[in-house]
């Protein structure tokens, strides 16, 4: 390890360390093995947070750090809106809803603004845990105008997907959804529900889910664990704009020989 960077050297011995540690077991504090290692804490929690983003490690405020196995991880496409639940299921994976919390509010102007409604109307707002490999791996929140869905109508047989709710009652008619991705900060409420530390990184996806005649009926905003999940997109070649101006033009691709 003589010619690798510092930081990297860093890696590999807390990859090691991992490694030889059994699932279950807490590692030495962040002091004992920033002072073992002979790096700084802030240099050794920024080495962590790569491990805990794999789910080989699981921090917990006041607890320590302990080695988890490996988990499965739920992998998809992006072009097919589905469930978590859905997702777990095609690769074996048992998820279930933990802390569930269903209240009506007024929107606010963010709300407003995602359901394209005024503010002030009164709206749904749906948040739950989800859970996988006995621990919590997402935090989901949907929020929808009172007409499409009341809290009554989850009080039997909800069982964490709002999305396969409506799919399975039929109304409205879903189309498509408009979802945007990014890379957060847990905030510490939502970091105290998924049990990390607050600032670790999250994928948060934000989407609008509109019904056959335009409307939003459901705008929500969906945390995940990365190293739990892993998601990507099929994408076309795409035909540069000289070529098309070619065609436009007449011009055809002449043989060669």
């Amino acid at each position: 390890m003589e010619n690798q960077h510092p930081y990297q050297r860093l890696q590999v011995q807390l990859a090691e360390l991992i490694a030889n540690t059994p699932p279950g077991q807490r590692l030495p504090s962040e002091p004992q093995l920033a002072k073992d290692l002979g790096v700084s804490r802030a240099t050794l929690r920024e080495a962590m947070r790569s491990f805990e983003g794999q789910g080989l490690i699981r921090r917990r405020q006041g607890k320590g750090t302990f080695v988890v196995q490996h988990p499965r991880v739920i992998e998809s496409g992006l072009e097919v809106l589905e469930s978590l639940e859905t997702l777990a299921q095609r690769i074996g994976l048992e998820v279930h809803m933990g802390e569930c919390t269903i209240t009506r509010l007024n929107a606010d102007a963010l709300v407003a603004e995602g359901l394209r409604v005024e503010p002030g109307t009164v709206v749904v707002r749906v948040e739950r845990v989800i859970h996988a490999d006995s621990r919590p791996v997402a935090f989901l929140i949907d929020i929808l105008p009172e007409d499409i869905l009341t809290p009554e109508e989850l009080n039997e047989g909800f069982t964490g997907s709002v999305l396969d709710f409506l799919l399975h009652r039929g109304v409205p008619q879903l189309a498509d959804s408009f979802t945007e991705i990014r890379a957060v900060a847990a905030p510490s409420d939502i970091a105290r529900r998924l049990e990390i530390q607050r600032g670790d990184v999250l994928l948060m996806f934000q989407a609008q889910l509109f019904d056959a005649g335009g409307r939003v009926v459901d705008f929500s905003q969906s945390y995940f664990l990365p190293g739990y999940f892993r998601f990507h997109v099929v994408r076309r070649v795409g035909i540069p704009v000289s070529s098309l101006e070619f065609e436009a033009q007449g011009g055809g691709a002449k043989p060669v020989g």
